[in-house]
């Protein structure tokens, strides 16, 4: 209890109370919203995912699209097409849910992560092996032992490669001129991360998805025609390479796709990150602060 300038009690519990809903919706930039905390209703700007704002757009021009007519994916999207835009435009409504389709999505990547770094111990052995038998192949087959190992030698690069990269998206290895990053707001940051995934990273990586479907499925061994010869027998028509030992290639060309495709999944998680920050919600981003800087490149 304490007394006002009249002289009256005044209940401090109240007097909490009356200034924890005091909240200010528009932060500035960088700033967090935090009335999701005191139980007052937001904004509706602050309620919608940024996702949920470029679904709809994509939406809205596929309609239109379609209506028109139009040789472009867009206007000749699948059923599936449809759905899954569907969903995530659902799912941009609620926040909790879109939360835990980012944990899922990078669960993924956290085991695809683990598989890469056994790989890389591999390929050093592989590597190692080769540089062994060049040395002393005149002692044993060389044609075939050090073509064999040379195909392996870059096939499991390949696969570590293929089945690491999104985990270097979640870690964010990729090159970025840290001593100006570094000074941004974690608002601004997400302004830009959200951008150039969204327009340029996510296009890019639906292109390859398109293009390496079919260029995997015929490494795998189907025809141009579309028929498998073999069915699902694809171990008797898969590509093979054409050095010594004639080591399959196919299921490699086919992880080309299957990469892309985790890659995919991982820029979805880092857009719904993003998003989150862009509208305060960073308790849904796990955003971790850095306080010195990680590089300079």
């Amino acid at each position: 209890m304490s007394e006002s300038d009249h002289g009256g009690p005044v209940d401090e519990p109240e007097r909490e109370a009356s200034d924890a809903t005091a909240v200010v919706f528009d932060s500035p930039p960088g700033g967090r919203i935090e009335s999701h905390q005191t139980g007052q209703v937001q904004p509706l700007r602050y309620r919608i995912h940024p996702l949920g704002v470029v679904v709809c757009a994509l939406l809205v021009a596929s309609v239109i699209a379609t209506v028109v007519g139009t040789d472009y994916l867009i206007g000749n999207l699948a059923w599936w097409h449809w759905l899954g835009l569907l969903v995530l435009l659902a799912l941009s409504l609620r926040l909790t849910a879109l939360h835990a389709l980012r944990v899922g999505l990078e669960k993924i990547t956290t085991v695809t992560g683990e598989i890469a770094k056994y790989l890389g111990w591999l390929v050093f052995l592989v590597s190692l092996f080769n540089v062994i038998t060049r040395y002393t192949g005149r002692y044993i087959e060389t044609d075939i032992i050090i073509g064999e190992m040379m195909s392996f030698a870059w096939m499991t690069f390949a696969f570590m490669f293929l089945i690491g990269m999104n985990y270097g998206v979640r870690e964010q290895i990729n090159p970025r001129i840290d001593f100006w990053w570094h000074g941004f707001s974690n608002r601004r940051k997400a302004w830009l991360d959200f951008v150039m995934h969204v327009f340029f990273f996510v296009p890019f990586i639906l292109v390859a998805i398109r293009i390496l479907w079919d260029y995997g499925r015929k490494g795998l061994g189907m025809k141009f025609t579309g028929v498998w010869p073999d069915g699902w027998h694809v171990w008797n028509s898969w590509e093979t390479a054409w050095d010594a030992g004639s080591l399959p290639i196919g299921p490699i060309k086919f992880l080309t796709f299957v990469g892309f495709v985790l890659l995919g999944l991982q820029v979805l998680a880092e857009i719904i990150k993003t998003g989150f920050v862009i509208i305060g919600r960073e308790d849904l981003a796990d955003v971790q602060e850095h306080d010195e800087f990680q590089r300079i490149e």
